[in-house]
């Protein structure tokens, strides 16, 4: 379902101007999917969507160019594993690249993140909820794997 939304996404805002999540959200239940405005935030950072200003003057949704998804591509070499217990992340790092990948986290703006830390090679990430967790969690192992 969730690659089906994210195609569904990336179709839309290639075909349209799409200048909100409002606008985003109803071009999708018109496709037949119905989606939670939450959910909607998380695909955005996950399909790392970005505004840009349109030809008539409007910010639009627009795919990033590779050279703006710099913080992702960091982050996915530093990290090694990702695991979850109740609503904390738990994000292990190669020595001495969980500080700078944390920082690459928290650039990501992910909305369910309360809070991270990170020592020598180890982030936490206090999620909102445990379900936030899960989820989290499967999006960076998803992310990780690409």
């Amino acid at each position: 379902m969730k690659k089906q939304r994210q195609s569904k996404i990336v179709e839309i805002i290639e075909q349209r101007d799409v200048a909100t999540q409002e606008d985003l959200k109803k071009y999708l239940e018109e496709e037949g999917i119905v989606t939670t405005q939450a959910t909607l935030s998380r695909d955005i950072n996950e399909l790392n969507l970005k505004k840009q200003m349109s030809a008539t003057g409007v910010y639009i949704y627009v795919r990033a160019k590779k050279s703006d998804m710099e913080c992702p591509t960091f982050f996915r070499e530093s990290v090694i594993e990702v695991a979850y217990a109740m609503n904390t992340v738990v994000i292990k790092c190669y020595a001495g690249m969980a500080q700078a990948a944390c920082a690459a986290l928290d650039k990501m703006n992910c909305d369910d993140v309360v809070g991270t830390i990170a020592g020598d090679d180890t982030i936490f990430a206090l999620m909102k909820t445990e379900a936030a967790a899960a989820e989290f969690t499967d999006g960076l192992r998803s992310f990780l794997n690409e």
